[in-house]
């Protein structure tokens, strides 16, 4: 069963700052701001929720195609994907444009300041999931707001079903919006924050969203997962990391399990925990696709870290 994951494409480009921000930052002036922050540690990462959520798939042995737009400017991350036998058949490449990229700089404190060129990804409603054959599972992550609504609308409209992840793009929807996309979707995936938000806007809890659909995954990061379905709620453990190394892209790596559990047709428990493994991997890690291990090696950490094989 192949899984299509309708998301954003990115470049990442991570700098550190090897002091703080609040030492060359003067609050009494932030209106005349002027500052220049030396770096002399960079890297560039290939990211975007569509690629990161299909590396993790395909890393346990999964069928993940990412859609996307991308720019001119891709054909480095092409050749990441091809060497990772990711299928590039549903990114559509957009002319004139750079692919979206973020340039983050973080300092001592692990503050942050971050610039996000969406760039190509502004024309994600160009591509259509009807456009993709033998499609039998999707997924609608952060992308450009319209093609957001598009493809969770012609998701419903194949009765293809899909998970709603709306992640960082939940600011781009209204309550109304948002009650529209739980209507069409089988399933919903937040982290703590958003299913927050996500109550404010609509007035309904995840118990309440799950009478609605199948399930409604709500992450907490280090306090573990839940899993809400109609009249009961399954508490998933965090599983432990060797290493804190970098959070960034946990969230994709989990929703990656979300999608294996769901493609081999597994029950939650047994989902959620396959979820919350790949995320503690990925946070062993620098970057969001720099993780690798085996088939193998993940069954025998599923064995060690829950105590029952896979």
């Amino acid at each position: 069963m192949s899984a299509l994951i309708c998301g954003s494409m990115a470049f990442d480009t991570i700098m550190v700052f090897q002091d703080q921000f609040k030492n060359h930052i003067l609050p009494e002036q932030v209106h005349i701001l002027n500052v220049s922050f030396l770096v002399p540690e960079m890297r560039r990462n290939f990211g975007g929720c569509a690629g990161n959520i299909a590396f993790n798939l395909q890393m346990i042995g999964g069928n993940g195609v990412p859609m996307g737009t991308v720019g001119s400017d891709f054909a480095p991350y092409a050749d990441w994907l091809d060497g990772h036998r990711i299928s590039r058949a549903a990114l559509r490449e957009i002319p004139d444009s750079y692919t979206a990229q973020a340039y983050i700089t973080t300092d001592q404190d692990d503050n942050q300041i971050t610039a996000f060129h969406p760039g190509a990804m502004n024309f994600a409603h160009a591509n259509k999931v009807t456009d993709v054959a033998n499609t039998k599972l999707g997924m609608v992550s952060p992308d450009g707001r319209q093609g957001m609504i598009e493809h969770a609308e012609q998701f419903a409209e194949a009765g293809i079903p899909f998970v709603f992840d709306p992640g960082q793009g939940m600011p781009l929807f209204d309550g109304d919006d948002l009650i529209r996309f739980v209507a069409q979707a089988s399933w919903l995936a937040f982290n703590d924050y958003e299913a927050k938000l996500m109550q404010e806007r609509t007035g309904k809890s995840p118990e309440q969203l799950a009478r609605e659909v199948q399930a409604v995954i709500v992450t907490r990061g280090g306090q573990g997962s839940s899993i809400f379905t109609k009249g009961n709620v399954i508490d998933i453990p965090a599983a432990p990391a060797r290493h804190l190394v970098d959070p960034t892209g946990c969230g994709d790596a989990y929703r990656g399990g979300l999608l294996f559990g769901l493609q081999q047709g597994l029950d939650w428990e047994i989902t959620g925990r396959i979820a919350a493994l790949l995320g503690a991997i990925k946070i062993e890690h620098a970057g969001t696709q720099n993780h690798a291990l085996s088939r193998a090696d993940f069954d025998a950490r599923f064995q060690e870290t829950f105590g029952f094989s896979l």
